[in-house]
């Protein structure tokens, strides 16, 4: 069962809409930069599970470790990145994060323990795990999190990860984005049983299934499971389930999805449905939105200007960094 969302500040609540307005807003400049020939390689947004990725970004402190994968734009900027960061690691500038060496998604940031993904995805629990174990045999109360999708609970490092975190009672959380589709897999040809939550059950830990639409729900579940393993408690397995409401990446029109299960979930677009829960709870108001909303597309614009206009990296760099010394 998902935690009361009755303990979620008011606070948090206004942190949450920022929050999820900036990541779609960050993700629709991205769109116009790539649609205009300015990124290269693949995007991949988060529309439609924004509140899984803003919400779990959020539930984290500052000395817990964000391990992210390619639709979680919003946990990035709920731990802290700045979205002039993020454009600059699109654009592939010499000043990104990366210098310009890797794509828009494989961005890391030690300074904000956020370690980025590699392309198989799965591959990142193991690691979360084992920052996990490092923590507690250092006697510091830090929590890890790691992102899967569907799909990619299915693979040997999924199973490996969680059942060596419950067995030596790692302080971690593993949140599945149940998006419904793996690329153009839907979800009943990627498994048979009810819940991917359940399987929990055989590692002997919590495990949680909630709607990943709804982000004081998501916010209050992970934020417990977070404290659970900080207090030593264990790790936790938190099924989110959302729709993907684009494409696999903006090249993908999305073709292969279910039109009616499309429609569905665009009644439960998680930024208009915690809109309208902040206005009825008397928290927002036409006035609110257009503030918060000003401030954010006018911080987009400034870190677009600026990193349109940054350096391209030095061809010389491609081979410095790629060896240890």
């Amino acid at each position: 069962m998902p935690a009361k969302t009755d303990v979620v500040s008011n606070e948090i609540k206004l942190q949450l809409y920022s929050l999820l307005y900036k990541t779609r807003a960050t993700e629709d400049r991205i769109i116009a930069l790539y649609r205009q020939g300015r990124i290269m390689g693949g995007v991949y947004t988060g529309r439609g599970v924004e509140a899984t990725t803003v919400a779990a970004g959020l539930a984290l402190e500052k000395q817990d470790y964000l391990f992210p994968i390619h639709r979680d734009l919003g946990a990035h900027l709920a731990k802290g990145q700045s979205v002039l960061n993020i454009l600059l690691q699109y654009l592939g500038r010499g000043n990104s994060l990366t210098k310009g060496k890797d794509s828009g998604i494989h961005m890391s940031d030690t300074t904000l323990n956020i370690i980025g993904n590699v392309s198989h995805l799965g591959a990142m629990i193991p690691v979360a795990v084992g920052v996990a174990m490092a923590k507690k045999m250092q006697n510091e109360k830090v929590v890890t999190l790691n992102f899967i999708g569907e799909g990619g609970s299915n693979i040997g490092d999924f199973h490996e990860g969680l059942n060596f975190a419950a067995v030596h009672k790692a302080p971690f959380v593993l949140v599945i984005e149940n998006n419904q589709y793996a690329y153009s897999t839907p979800a009943h040809k990627e498994y048979v049983c009810n819940r991917l939550s359940d399987r929990a059950q055989g590692y002997g830990i919590p495990g949680y299934h909630i709607d990943g639409t709804d982000a004081l729900g998501v916010y209050a579940t992970i934020k417990k499971a977070i404290e659970d393993a900080r207090n030593g408690k264990g790790p936790s397995l938190i099924e989110c389930l959302s729709m993907r409401m684009v494409g696999h990446s903006a090249h993908d029109d999305a073709f292969y999805v279910d039109k009616e299960q499309m429609k569905k979930y665009e009644k439960k677009d998680p930024f208009l449905r915690l809109e309208q829960v902040l206005r009825k709870e008397g928290l927002l108001d036409d006035k609110q939105i257009k503030r918060i909303q000003d401030t954010i597309d006018k911080e987009i614009e400034q870190a677009t200007d600026i990193a349109l206009n940054s350096p391209l990296p030095e061809a010389h760099w491609a081979a410095e960094g790629v060896y240890a010394e």
